[in-house]
């Protein structure tokens, strides 16, 4: 009896999606934020993701195939953490992933010797046109209530996205 009222409990307190979307929007509404955020955002995705494409298995034997590296692995986590809040979401978010992982490693392929470099500055600059959007808001960062919030901006930019084309998630 106890345990089956503590599952209730837990399962009316997880938020759903269109509260961690609600909850991101709060400290988004200036529109040059906005705009700073569709440019900043999917920059500091794929910068990330490039960096941690530096982080590959070879070590063990998983040296054959490019898109294997801790990169992969993030997007895998963060792709578990959108399932848990809505199918459809997750479904555009892996869309959005793989398209990632084509990008980092055209980029690899293409910048052999000078990728690490371009992923890290662009990954800095982003942040500080992210620090800057935030500054003309008047709002912090939603991350710095909740780390969760660094997985929510991609998918807040996707909700838009959704929206216009009529996708309900």
């Amino acid at each position: 009896m106890c345990i089956k009222a503590r599952k209730i409990q837990a399962n009316t307190s997880m938020k759903t999606m269109q509260d961690w979307l609600d909850a991101y929007g709060v400290s988004h509404k200036n529109s040059i934020n906005k705009l700073i955020h569709w440019i900043c955002v999917p920059l500091i995705f794929v910068s990330l993701i490039g960096l941690m494409s530096s982080v590959n298995f070879a070590f063990i034997g998983l040296d054959y195939c490019s898109y294997i590296h801790l990169g992969l692995l993030f997007l895998i986590g963060g792709l578990i953490f959108y399932l848990r809040l809505s199918k459809t979401m997750a479904l555009g978010m892996a869309l959005v992933s793989l398209a990632i992982l084509l990008l980092v490693d055209l980029v690899n392929q293409n910048f052999e010797n000078s990728h690490a470099w371009i992923y890290l500055v662009t990954f800095v600059v982003a942040w500080i046109g992210q620090f800057i959007g935030h500054m003309i808001e008047g709002a912090k960062p939603s991350f710095f209530d909740d780390l969760k919030f660094l997985l929510i901006g991609p998918g807040w930019l996707l909700s838009f996205i959704f929206q216009k084309v009529g996708i309900r998630y």
